[in-house]
């Protein structure tokens, strides 16, 4: 049997996969493991590396019994995680604290100090990231690191990103400097390029703080694609997840870029990762900028093509918040969605609740919904804000294909659109493409495809992705509802750029409402036509 692991640690649990190559999956198990909160704080988020490598073991486990594997028969294992997920260690590679998760946002004011310094100074790395250094990514966490624990800078050696940590880890890497880091987060989170010679340059550094002297180099190790090696399984990991050593391990990635491989993404697809938030990944055989694009970078997604990512800062949680305002859930206020007609709520919802990550790259920003009413519900808000995350993903995706991203397919990937027609639909009809949701969920699939060509099971990651990745069912334009959206997506785009970009020539809004309410009027007429 020719049978790889894929691994993907999520912000809960870690998921593993085992995929034969004729079968495809065999089996799927995962594990959980605490999010550490602080009540006061609610900024902070964290987590155990010890924690998320004792879950690996578990799930491991169960997933080898119940498929009915024998742990000697895998071949490789490859992994993905979340990022930008931040980890501190010393010389001996031991965690000196937990992950600064993705989701901790306590770097806010290092990433201001970033941005401001990296246009003060004319860095390339900062245009290629958007314009704005997030306060998610890596630079920004390890400096208020630092600052946070002066007790610890002593044995500071370097630090790395969740899925360079992992793999080290399971290679029993001991020095930093020969771990090798992914090309995926270096050049997503860190301002790496080859571009530009790697990492910023140590003045730059310096400049942002005394406290960030020496550190790039120690930063320093091989930066490399996904189709080179992190390691091959030790002997002690081998015994802990009861696999054979020496087993290649791919350079990691992040599980969005690998969710992507995973969903069957070729170049010419744009895969929408929904879920929390939506992470928005495509390929090209051209390196372009992209203004307002949080990344361009050769091999992150495929070893080779140019990665661009993009998203939206908050999709599942904007649904979530609606319904807990209700008292309520959002799978419970979705039923009777799929009854609501283009526009007929009468509302336009601009999804701002968690800032704009794309393209106008503005955390300061807030959620808008225009065209309230005294008998609007919050299943009519719920429905509008499905609505308003297609028109903002509409946005991105015009914006890339502005700047020479071939889009050709659109793929809804990720947990919502696994359990939510309406939103595939209203998607399709908003983009008018076709949608394409994978038949089961591509997550831990697209660290199998990697592991498989690793083991030279595959000798590419398309003919993988052929077995491995699952087939795709489609949700088709409807003429009538995509001609309602093209009106609203107008108004839209105007409301869109007015209220979020201050250098946005001034337009006249004062017909949004009314035109809001003549298509609301004109979709309630026809639905009362067609049941009448």
């Amino acid at each position: 049997m020719k049978v790889v692991a894929g691994v993907d640690f999520g912000t809960l649990s870690t998921r593993v996969t085992l995929l034969e190559s004729d079968r495809g999956r065999l089996g799927t198990a995962s594990a959980s493991y605490p999010l550490k909160r602080k009540k006061e704080d609610p900024n902070f988020a964290t987590q155990s590396h010890a924690d998320q490598m004792n879950a690996l073991v578990t799930a491991m486990a169960d997933v080898l019994k119940q498929a009915g594997v024998d742990g000697e028969s895998i071949q490789a294992i490859a992994l993905d995680t979340t990022g930008s997920s931040v980890i501190p260690v010393d010389s001996a590679m031991e965690p000196l604290d937990d992950y600064y998760l993705w989701c901790d946002h306590r770097a806010l004011h290092e990433a201001q100090q970033i941005t401001k310094l990296a246009h003060e100074r004319k860095l390339e790395a900062i245009a290629w990231c958007g314009g704005v250094y997030s306060h998610e990514w890596g630079w920004a966490k390890l400096l208020h690191w630092l600052r946070h624990n002066p007790e610890k800078r002593g044995t500071f050696a370097s630090a790395f990103e969740h899925c360079d940590m992992v793999a080290a880890t399971l290679c029993g890497i001991k020095d930093p400097k020969l771990v090798k880091r992914s090309a995926c987060a270096m050049g997503h989170k860190w301002l790496w390029g080859e571009k530009w010679g790697g990492l910023p340059p140590q003045e730059f550094l310096s400049e942002l703080d005394p406290l960030l002297e020496g550190v790039r180099a120690k930063m320093e190790s091989a930066v490399l694609t996904s189709d080179h090696l992190a390691g091959t399984l030790s002997p002690e990991w081998a015994v802990k997840l009861g696999v054979r050593a020496g087993i290649p391990i791919p350079v990691g990635a992040f599980d969005a870029h690998w969710d992507a491989i995973g969903a069957g993404c070729r170049e010419g697809d744009v895969v929408n990762v929904v879920g929390t938030s939506t992470c928005i990944i495509a390929m090209a055989k051209k390196t372009q900028l992209i203004p307002g694009v949080c990344g361009v970078v050769p091999g992150s997604v495929h070893p080779h093509l140019t990665g661009i990512e993009a998203g939206l800062s908050a999709t599942g949680d904007i649904f979530e918040a609606i319904a807990r305002r209700a008292g309520t859930t959002a799978k419970a206020l979705s039923e009777g969605l799929d009854q609501y007609r283009a526009g007929q709520t009468g509302l336009l919802r601009l999804s701002w609740d968690n800032g704009d990550r794309t393209v106008l790259v503005n955390s300061e920003l807030g959620g808008i919904t225009l065209g309230w009413n005294l008998l609007h519900t919050a299943q009519d808000e719920l429905f509008a804000a499905i609505e308003g995350t297609a028109f903002h993903t509409r946005i991105i995706l015009e914006r890339m294909g502005e700047y020479g991203t071939p889009i050709e397919r659109v793929i809804n990937a990720g947990g919502i659109p696994q359990n939510n027609a309406t939103l595939n639909q209203v998607y399709a009809n908003v983009l008018n493409k076709p949608v394409l949701v994978p038949d089961s969920t591509p997550t831990s699939v697209g660290s199998g495809i990697f592991a498989s060509v690793a083991a030279g099971i595959y000798p590419t990651v398309e003919a993988a992705q052929d077995k491995m990745a699952p087939g795709h069912r489609a949700f088709m334009p409807q003429p009538e509802a995509a001609a309602v959206y093209e009106d609203l997506y107008k108004l839209y785009r105007a409301v869109y750029f007015s209220f979020g970009d201050r250098s946005a020539k001034p337009q006249d809004l004062s017909g949004v409402l009314r035109e809001l309410r003549e298509i609301a009027a004109r979709q309630t007429k026809s639905a009362s036509i067609l049941t009448a």
